[in-house]
């Protein structure tokens, strides 16, 4: 159990089938900052298969750019300005994975609105799931984004975290995948700076 401090003073939890069970994630976090953690409790009491939770790899990363399942399958949004700092935004799953990934759901959480030299902006928290077609019952990937706006700098932050809940033989796959993702970038770049023979003009 997580006791809530003075850093963490919110808990929005979402409870999503995993297997022959459940997950309950929480998602803990401060109305007054970006600070946010997970919790997760696995329940596998009614179907009797208690041994899965042992062979399930559950991961937090509080940079989600170093996730093999984000720089493999989603696009992401930066941007800074005087009133504005987004850092690693959740934009669009990348066209060429649309088939392999599937959009689960998209929550939002209002928990204030602010409104500074007459423009409202809104404190929030975003949920967004996913998981991968081929064992979509096996992978979830949950990315939380935290919309944050500080009055005394007229300023709103962006900022996410995600966890991640596989199975070894789905964590497997993404391996896949994400080395073919390597592969196909490699040869972009070097078909990108490959000189073709007749494109070059000789000078005598």
């Amino acid at each position: 159990m997580l006791t809530l401090g003075k850093s963490l003073n919110r808990n929005y939890n979402i409870r999503v089938p995993f297997s022959d069970g459940f997950y309950d994630v929480g998602i803990f976090f401060n109305n007054k900052s970006t600070f946010l953690l997970f919790g997760v409790e696995p329940d596998f009491s009614s179907s009797g298969n208690t041994e899965i939770k042992d062979s399930v790899r559950v991961n937090m990363f509080k940079n989600i750019e170093s996730s093999k399942f984000v720089e493999t399958f989603l696009n992401l949004h930066n941007y800074r300005s005087n009133s504005l700092d987004i850092l690693n935004q959740f934009k669009e799953v990348k066209p060429e994975f649309s088939t392999d990934i599937n959009f689960i759901f998209n929550e939002t959480l209002t928990l204030n609105k602010v409104v500074v030299d007459d423009k409202e902006f809104f404190d929030q928290l975003i949920l967004y799931m996913f998981t991968i077609t081929a064992y979509n019952n096996e992978f979830l990937y949950l990315i939380a984004e935290r919309q944050n706006v500080i009055s005394k700098l007229k300023k709103k932050l962006v900022r996410t975290s995600s966890i991640q809940i596989s199975s070894n033989r789905a964590l497997s796959l993404l391996d896949e995948f994400y080395e073919e993702s390597k592969k196909s970038e490699k040869i972009y770049e070097n078909e990108k700076y490959k000189i073709k023979s007749d494109e070059v003009i000789e000078i005598k």
